[in-house]
């Protein structure tokens, strides 16, 4: 937790937005996780709960964007690096009896469409990760144009599994059924799936299939 107040808040916010959603987490909650008074929420925050939960946004998508350069930097396959993003996102529901999902996602599905600081706030955050994790596969050697296309359905599906309660949908599917092609005017190609990437290098690097 935070050693500030303000941070103290902003860390409550993020575990009770995540386990209970916006319509069901109180200012006085948030006052309570983070053993500060009431009324220094709306010191920090004098917008409220919709300036507040705006913050949780983006604090906690600064702080899922550090999951990128962790997975990637300590793995140079990207194929591999990607799977292994879907394996800590499973871990983690699973340790945690499916109670720690996205909170940026939880908050996005409940009222994102109709709370307009919420709504910039997660276009924001989601922007930059898919920005993120394109640039590691540029870095790769796929196309711009490709990486892009390849970020998106990876990020969504790695978010998929964050803000699922059942196991079941843990499970991945068959690329066959869900992947989506890209390929780069180079000849670079990469094919996603719901758990499934496969990067063919122009240089002829073996295809790496992720476990399905």
């Amino acid at each position: 937790m935070g050693s500030t107040t303000r941070e103290r808040i902003i860390d409550a916010g993020v575990t009770l937005f995540r386990r209970q959603g916006y319509a069901g987490t109180g200012m006085k909650a948030i006052a309570k996780q983070a053993s500060a008074p009431f009324g220094s929420i709306y010191h920090f925050f004098p917008g409220g709960k919709d300036e507040l939960s705006a913050e949780v946004v983006r604090a906690a998508g600064r702080a899922y964007a550090l999951l990128i350069p962790m997975f990637f930097d300590s793995e140079p396959d990207v194929a591999v690096a990607t799977r292994n993003a879907f394996v800590g996102a499973a871990q983690t529901l699973r340790a945690s009896d499916y109670a720690d999902a996205c909170p940026i996602a939880t908050l996005a599905l409940e009222v994102a469409s109709t709370n307009e600081p919420l709504r910039i706030a997660t276009a924001d955050v989601f922007t930059q990760w898919t920005r993120d994790m394109a640039d590691r596969y540029i870095a790769a050697g796929i196309d711009s144009g490709a990486a892009e296309g390849l970020a998106t359905p990876a990020l969504w599906s790695v978010l998929e599994r964050r803000c699922s309660n059942s196991f079941a949908q843990l499970r991945p599917r068959k690329a066959a059924r869900d992947g989506a092609g890209v390929e780069g005017a180079d000849g670079r190609a990469g094919r996603i799936g719901d758990s499934h990437l496969s990067v063919d290098h122009a240089a002829g690097r073996t295809e790496h299939g992720l476990d399905r």
